[in-house]
């Protein structure tokens, strides 16, 4: 562990003994270190698990629950202390002298160039990334619990800053206050989420980190792009667009109501016309140019002339307070008006972003035309920006429902009977689209993803339910969602039917045939198993692409991946090096669900390296040379390829089709507990059914990840790999394969860092527990045959062996993470065999979360 990281866990982790001392005496430190100490002899095979398991069911309840929120709380306290180590490597790498650092926007720029040609120009047009936020309840963290950590972070922050004596003891001391006051706030949620509290928790991510950080990512791009950026008009664009099904998204959550997504985006509008008032008032308050110096352009004086016909005390104010000054006093003037939009006050308020942007560019020039390049592109450059990114209602609320429920409704509209409830408030929803196009413009609502689609009259029920409101109808992209493997297979020809609809025709008209897809990963993965989903997603691609370039479309493949590996996780720039070829195009659109957010976009060096990451990747993705190599790869080990996959879905299906298997899969894990985490809005399943079929995806990873098999990334492959190499006999075609394949290398990869999140030893006690032997044995089989397999062709003599930073994160967190699975363990075990007395099963289900919650901040997964 490097010195630095060493030193702040330890300081961290002293404090919170400190604590546990205050609270629970001596004695429950110690019982603490007991554990501790027993799960790492275990580890090294100086102790059986079954004597960690004795010490564990030795103690009462209360002290279970005490220890399993003492490794819960030291978890958070470590993920901290690995964020700053990551943003203090960061601030090394990033020197003048040094090569530009790997997968950096500067890399990606440097080896286009050097391929010679105008493809740098081209490439970068055509860039695009969307991130779209969502509220899938992968964040287990309460809204508490994370503004706690924030706070010790900025005091970590400051204390490693090399502060004086005094200082430093002032920062100790309140840094021993806020983790004292961590460890005694609740770890988990006792009132249910609703959907509105899952938008302003994710409205944190935009006030604290990405508002302020898009303008230094663009900074980034125009200064590896040409020299002297803030001195000559910019030469990147506003690349990014913020998405959102936050408010937005309805399937399956009868929560998510009309009334719902129109406060949604009211609650953003808010947020944003805040940044920009408070952003326009600082680079306002800051823009001394006095007239003398920066002499006004005329269209700035006579600007500045309408504004004091029109508002005469307002600008009396302002000129009073800056003298001679008459771009100040425009610009203060700017942000006034920007108060007003947010107030509503329709004298003063701009009825649009493209008004602002005009206001600002006036600016822009007339300091041009005075010679003050400088200060025209420079933070007024930011503000300009920011406003292109963001507008006025900061992320694209996006639609999502169900297909049958729009088959259902528009059933109803044409019989012309009476309407269910459901019916009016689709409607009601369309409506609420329309009226929020009239507020804040299309672009702040217009996409309406459909769930669940099986053919173009399921993007044909929602045009025609929407031209139902007449002239109150709004603007919709219709947008396919293809999730099951049989979906998948349908996508081009759904997608070729969908250029006969008239109402889809005139927006590609309008839009410049440019449309938009969507690929889901988690329901694919659950019903083919990894290894045949990650195959028949790329052969989606491939088709669609193709489909693409005969119809002369501009195709956007919105990837709905999630935060866990079981759900189209890992690291996004191998993922977007691995699409097939020419999918990228310049665009790249993904979901970023619950904790995923926060770990991607809660630091703003954080989420700078993460953006800069998926721009390079997306820029070298749509390089010729990339694109070309992945084409012959994939030509060459197609055949191959296909029957991994083949093998890999027979034993995943052959698993789960297993008479009893759901019924075995909710004993072994805390499947039906984790609803009591109350970590979102919406229900587990779409439908009252108990079955897998409407079990979503995500607690069907997030209850594999508890039980440390991780089943979700990696189940099938090892026979997938087996049936193509003899057992293991003839590896050679496979090494291939990995060297040369990105989207192979990628699976292999992947798979790898599931296996090294799982342990083997405690699976094998959370198996036991469903009572069907060989069941649990088939399971461990797979392990066992998918680890050697997996280490064969990547060459490893251990997991993750050429990942020395992640592996290092995994060793040191597996032992404290097995503290908290034999606790849950105790927990689960009492729960399966019956528990008579009421208050002796509440304590139980009291562990079992906390335990699940530990467990989730260890391994940084939930679903």
């Amino acid at each position: 562990m490097p010195e630095p990281l060493r030193r702040d866990v330890r300081l961290l982790g002293a404090m919170l003994g400190d604590s546990l001392v205050e609270y629970g005496g001596q004695d429950l430190l110690d019982d603490v270190e007991r554990l501790r100490h027993a799960v790492i002899a275990a580890r090294r095979g100086e102790t059986g698990i079954e004597d960690v398991a004795a010490l564990v069911d030795g103690w009462s309840l209360e002290r279970a629950e005490q220890v399993a929120r003492a490794f819960t709380v030291y978890f958070h306290l470590t993920n901290l202390a690995e964020e700053h180590h990551r943003i203090r490597t960061l601030r090394e790498r990033d020197t003048r002298d040094a090569e530009p650092v790997r997968s950096s926007v500067e890399a990606a720029v440097e080896e286009i160039r050097a391929a010679g040609g105008d493809r740098l120009a081209e490439v970068v047009e055509e860039l695009e990334f969307r991130p779209v936020f969502t509220a899938h309840p992968t964040e287990a963290r309460r809204r508490a619990v994370v503004t706690a950590i924030q706070r010790i972070s900025d005091l970590l922050t400051r204390l490693n800053a090399e502060p004086g004596a005094s200082e430093s003891d002032e920062l100790e001391r309140r840094l021993r206050e806020e983790i004292d006051l961590l460890w005694r706030t609740a770890l988990r949620r006792h009132a249910q989420m609703d959907p509105l509290d899952e938008v302003r928790t994710a409205m944190a991510a935009f006030d604290e980190t990405i508002f302020r950080v898009v303008p230094h990512i663009y900074r980034t791009l125009d200064a590896a792009m040409a020299p002297n950026t803030g001195a000559r008009p910019p030469v990147a664009p506003a690349y990014l667009r913020f998405g959102s099904w936050i408010g937005g998204d309805r399937d399956g959550n009868p929560y998510v109501t009309a009334q719902v997504t129109r406060e949604a985006v009211m609650i953003q509008a808010d947020h944003v016309l805040i940044g920009l008032e408070n952003a326009c008032t600082r680079i306002g308050r800051e823009l001394t140019v006095h007239e003398a110096t920066t002499p006004p352009s005329a269209v700035l004086r006579n600007a500045l002339a309408a504004a004091r016909t029109g508002q005469p005390g307002r600008i009396g104010e302002i000129a009073k307070r800056s003298p001679e000054e008459p771009h100040r006093q425009f610009l203060l003037y700017v942000a006034e008006r920007i108060a007003a939009t947010r107030r509503r006050d329709a004298d003063l308020a701009y009825p649009g972003p493209d008004d602002l942007l005009a206001d600002l560019r006036l600016v822009q020039e007339s300091l041009l035309v005075a010679g003050a390049r400088r200060q025209a592109y420079g933070k007024v450059q930011d503000l300009i920006w920011q406003v292109e990114t963001f507008g006025f209602h900061l992320a694209e609320l996006e639609i999502r429902q169900h297909s049958e429920l729009h088959e259902k409704a528009l059933a109803e509209l044409e019989s012309g009977g009476e309407r269910s409830e459901m019916t009016e408030e689709i409607l009601d929803t369309l409506r609420v689209v329309a009226w929020i196009q009239q507020r804040f413009g299309v672009r702040a609502c217009s996409r309406y993803v459909v769930s669940f689609t099986r053919s173009e009259r399921d993007i044909a029920n929602v045009h025609e339910l929407a031209a139902s409101l007449g002239d109150h109808a709004p603007v919709l992209d219709v947008i396919p969602l293809f999730e099951t493997g049989e979906d998948l297979e349908r996508a081009p020809a759904v997608l070729e039917g969908m250029l006969a609809i008239p109402a889809v025709q005139r927006r590609l008209a309008d839009a410049g045939r440019r449309m938009e897809v969507m690929l889901g990963y988690s329901d694919s993965a659950k019903q083919l198993g990894p290894t045949s989903a990650t195959l028949r997603l790329y052969d989606t691609q491939e088709a669609l692409t193709a489909w693409a370039a005969r119809n002369d479309i501009k195709l956007t493949m919105f990837h709905g991946r999630g935060g866990s590996l079981g759900r189209g996780g890992g690291p996004a720039n191998r993922a977007i090096l691995a699409q097939a070829p020419g999918s990228v195009a310049g665009r790249f659109k993904v979901t970023e669900q619950g904790e995923v957010i926060f770990a991607r976009y809660g630091h703003p060096q954080i989420a700078r390296r993460h953006v800069e990451q998926v721009t390079n990747a997306i820029l070298m993705a749509s390089t010729d040379a990339v694109q070309d190599r992945a084409r012959e790869a994939a030509a060459r080990f197609r055949p191959l390829a296909d029957k991994i996959s083949d093998a890999a879905r027979t034993a995943f299906r052959t698993l789960i089709e297993t008479e009893g298997f759901a019924e075995w899969f909710a004993r072994v894990s805390p499947l039906e507990e984790i609803a009591e985490l109350r970590i979102g809005s919406r229900p587990s399943r779409r439908k009252a059914a108990r079955g897998l079929e409407d079990l979503r995806a995500i607690p069907w990873v997030f209850a594999w990840t508890q039980t440390r098999v991780n089943l979700p990334g990696w189940y099938g492959l090892g026979s997938g790999l087996a049936a193509v190499s003899g057992e293991g006999a003839d590896l050679g075609e496979l090494q291939e394969a990995y060297e040369a394949w990105p989207l192979f290398a990628t699976l292999l990869d992947n798979a790898e860092m599931s296996l090294a999140k799982s342990d083997r030893a405690i699976a094998e006690r959370y198996l036991a527990l469903g009572g069907r032997p060989e069941m649990a044995e088939a399971v461990l089989a797979e392990y066992d045959l998918t680890r050697s397999l997996v280490l064969a062709v990547t060459g490893h003599r251990r997991l993750l062996e050429n990942r020395k930073v992640l592996s290092r994160a995994v060793e040191l967190r597996n032992p404290y993470v097995d503290a908290l699975s034999h606790l849950q363990l105790r927990a689960l075990s009492a729960l399966r065999d019956g528990v008579t007395d009421e208050a002796e099963r509440g304590h139980l289900e009291e562990l079992l979360l906390l335990s699940v919650n530990g467990v989730a901040a260890g391994l940084q997964n939930t679903g």
